[in-house]
């Protein structure tokens, strides 16, 4: 995960250690930003921001590590089916701008974040999905250009 801010540094043990500080500041804020997309959406009970490849970047302290794992791999296999369908029958790029899951006892909602990043969020089967789907992208506009997750390398 990168989150831009700007700023350069040059490599020393100082600044190692201030990578580490400002990874976990990084994931704080990010908390936060999360936490308060729960919070201003009725019906939310869960969310995650997540790489591309299903990695989880941060989640509602709601969810325990296994439940955000799992729902970060659902959320990444749900984006990667909707870029092949998109390469089939939409425009031929592959981008998906969002993809919404409704099933007995709630909805899973996951839009783009950022470059190669996606935000997930589980609600209650009677969330009004046009106001998720408008916090959903008030969120990410905060995020945009300054979280991007590229892919890992083997």
């Amino acid at each position: 995960m990168t989150v831009h801010t700007g700023t350069t540094s040059t490599t020393s043990a100082t600044d190692i250690t201030s990578a580490t500080s400002a990874t976990s500041t990084t994931e704080e804020k990010l908390g936060w930003l999360v936490q308060g997309l729960l919070a201003r959406t009725p019906g939310a009970r869960h969310a995650l921001v997540l790489s591309r490849d299903g990695l989880k970047l941060c989640s509602t302290p709601e969810l325990s590590v296994d439940q955000a794992d799992h729902l970060a791999a659902i959320s990444a296999g749900i984006q990667a089916l909707s870029h092949g369908a998109s390469l089939q029958f939409g425009d031929g790029t592959g981008n998906v701008r969002s993809a919404m899951t409704e099933f007995y006892g709630g909805i899973l909602f996951i839009v783009e974040a950022g470059e190669g990043a996606h935000l997930a969020l589980v609600t209650a089967e009677e969330a009004d999905a046009g106001l998720v789907g408008h916090n959903m992208g008030q969120l990410v506009e905060q995020l945009d250009g300054h979280l991007s997750a590229p892919p890992r390398r083997p």
